[in-house]
């Protein structure tokens, strides 16, 4: 995807680490599967979704941490 930037190794360095990219339709599709996962893990919340030419739909990324709770 051009639009994004490469993620570093330290993203993905242990077990419980990792990076998520969704393709969808719409802002609103990736942002409400954003949302359901920060609810099960720690999330860095992505605050915007790119669009990269020639492509069809949007496409968002973020980093989950499966060995931390929630933000509450």
């Amino acid at each position: 995807m051009a639009g994004m930037r490469p993620f570093l190794n330290a993203h993905v360095a242990e077990p419980g680490l990792a990076v998520v990219k969704i393709a969808a339709a719409d802002d609103a599709t990736a942002l409400a599967i954003q949302q359901l996962l920060a609810e099960c893990c720690a999330t860095a919340h992505a605050d915007r979704t790119t669009r990269d030419p020639g492509e069809p739909g949007i496409r968002l990324r973020f980093f989950a941490d499966l060995r931390q709770e929630p933000d509450a």
